[in-house]
């Protein structure tokens, strides 16, 4: 497997987060990145550095008022007199509240979420170069067809074309997608196995037809991001039908999971799809920090076996997944399965 990956995933270095009214550590810290290469330093895998594809694929999939937001934020909040060492919105617009904010603490409302993704003074740098290893993993395979790993840190599939939300600021898998658009792949799909539904790359394909975005997650009727992730939300307009939700129950495992992985690629194979981006996920884990599923190392095993049996040009994305004593198991389990299925 060819891997790209970044030497800069530290500068953005998030403290804390809101979970249930407490402030806690955030999980979202750069030691699971480390993790994570120290998993592919130790496999037999082709390592490339990323190229600098500038803003324009950025700008492809996220709007110009929330870039400008993101690159301007800490230097507003931070010329504030009593600012907090990191960006954490305590209003947001609720129902009845549609004016646009001008003070940065309305911005940070109106363009973050949640409070799972705080900013700091290196965040834009390290979301725009997490974008940049995802834009050079997919243009690397587009372009000689062989599969490729981006090990990006933040991740990306919390992020709306114009919000942030949980540790998420640009969507990478959606930012690899449409570069795949853009260098002519007709059909992309988007396989999402992330442990909590793919919400901000959901909304920014839902009314288009030309990019399938599945997502396999836990159940969000009791799990985040509660608002979204639903067997019926199926897309929009010309998008209806280019959306597949298929949430589970706490506890699923193996056995479970794979069926389930079953039916989504029998999806992806419907749709037709010339490229395949895997935003993936780890934290399906047993025994992640965040668990809500049951997923085994041997179970990720399987996942990048099946995944690597879909047999069409593929990019995998590196979403969530916290730190434990198997995380980097877990990669190396997916990589290992996938490379085996292609051989």
């Amino acid at each position: 497997m060819r891997v790209v990956l970044a030497d800069d995933y530290s500068v953005h270095a998030p403290s804390g987060f809101i979970s249930r009214g407490n402030r806690a550590a955030n999980p979202e810290v750069p030691e699971r990145a480390a993790i994570l290469r120290r998993a592919v330093e130790a496999g037999s895998h082709a390592v490339i550095a990323p190229k600098d594809f500038g803003l324009a694929p950025v700008q492809a999939v996220h709007a110009a008022d929330y870039l400008e937001f993101l690159t301007t934020a800490w230097d507003k909040w931070s010329a504030l007199p009593d600012h907090a060492p990191e960006i954490l919105p305590n209003v947001h617009p609720g129902r009845n509240m549609d004016i646009h904010p001008t003070h940065i603490v309305g911005l940070a409302g109106h363009y973050q979420a949640d409070t799972a993704c705080p900013i700091g003074p290196g965040t834009w740098r390290g979301a725009l170069a997490s974008a940049q290893v995802a834009l050079t993993a997919a243009d690397a395979m587009w372009r000689d067809g062989k599969p490729t790993y981006a090990l990006c840190r933040p991740p990306g599939h919390h992020a709306y074309g114009d919000q942030a939300g949980g540790f998420c600021f640009l969507n990478n898998s959606a930012i690899a997608a449409q570069h795949l658009r853009d260098q002519g792949a007709a059909r992309v799909a988007i396989l999402d196995v992330d442990v909590h539904h793919g919400n901000g790359t959901q909304g920014i394909f839902y009314r288009r037809d030309d990019v399938l975005t599945v997502s396999i997650h836990g159940d969000p009727h009791g799990y985040y991001p509660f608002f979204t992730g639903y067997a019926d939300e199926i897309g929009a307009g010309p998008g209806r039908g280019a959306n597949l939700n298929l949430p589970l129950p706490r506890g699923t495992g193996d056995a479970e999971y794979l069926e389930t992985l079953d039916k989504a690629m029998a999806a992806i194979d419907a749709f037709g799809a010339d490229a395949l981006v895997i935003a993936l996920g780890l934290d399906a884990s047993e025994k992640d920090p965040l668990a809500f599923l049951g997923v085994t190392t041997e179970g990720f095993r399987a996942i990048g076996d099946r995944l690597g049996r879909g047999n069409r040009p593929t990019v995998l994305v590196q979403e969530g997944g916290y730190i434990s004593d198997i995380l980097g198991d877990n990669l190396a389990a997916v990589l290992a399965g996938f490379d085996a299925a292609r051989g």
